[in-house]
């Protein structure tokens, strides 16, 4: 096997377009997963049952569905029903959604942590029920569970190149289609590997430093 930097360099602008893709399913992905997923941990504590249930069963359907499966969904079977989304826009909903029900375990066990002095101490202030969440125990809840949403951040990373199959052309997907044009197959499937190595170690970094600077 011989390594063809002509081909390296061939590729670059296809990686450069395919890894504005990536990063951008992975943030707005991670943002949808973190607020949707606050909601749903907010949720599951609602005092009714008839909230808490319907929610239960939609998270737990999604959680235990192969995220294939959900963007096959929302791409090919929401137009019929009237939803016509981008490609780029069904990849990013459907990796949020899918990650919410995760981030909602990670909200649900920061919450839980909370020592129940701080709940006695909101309530001997007279803090209403609203407040008492947004400056004392979300705070404390979040600060606890940074480290662990950062790693699901790292797994969203992993999972973009499932987008390619409803036609998002991300990092894999642009590689896929330079191998498949110029019959060139190690150089831009290398590149995207050490891609993704850089990536996940550069947010690792940030993740730890993030982390220290909060227990401060």
């Amino acid at each position: 096997m011989t390594w063809d930097w002509s081909a390296v360099g061939d590729f670059m602008p296809q990686f450069w377009d395919g890894l504005l893709v990536t990063l951008q399913a992975l943030a707005l992905g991670s943002l949808i997963s973190f607020a949707l997923g606050l909601v749903w941990a907010l949720l599951m504590r609602a005092p009714s049952r008839f909230v808490r249930w319907p929610v239960g069963v939609v998270t737990e359907f999604v959680r235990n569905t192969p995220l294939l499966v959900q963007l096959f969904f929302l791409f090919y079977v929401l137009p019929e029903w009237g939803v016509t989304l981008s490609a780029l826009a069904t990849g990013v909903i459907g990796i949020g959604l899918h990650y919410s029900t995760y981030t909602m375990q990670v909200y649900r066990a920061g919450i839980e942590a909370v020592p129940t002095g701080q709940w006695e101490a909101a309530t001997a202030l007279n803090l209403p029920r609203v407040r008492t969440w947004q400056v004392v125990i979300l705070p404390q809840a979040i600060r606890r569970v940074v480290p662990a949403l950062g790693n699901y951040v790292i797994s969203m990373l992993k999972d973009t190149p499932m987008l390619m199959v409803i036609t998002v052309l991300e990092m894999l997907g642009e590689a896929r289609l330079f191998a498949q044009e110029h019959f060139q197959f190690t150089e831009p499937l290398t590149v995207i590997g050490v891609a993704f190595i850089v990536i996940s170690y550069l947010a690792s970094l940030l993740l730890r430093s993030l982390e220290r600077r909060l227990v401060r």
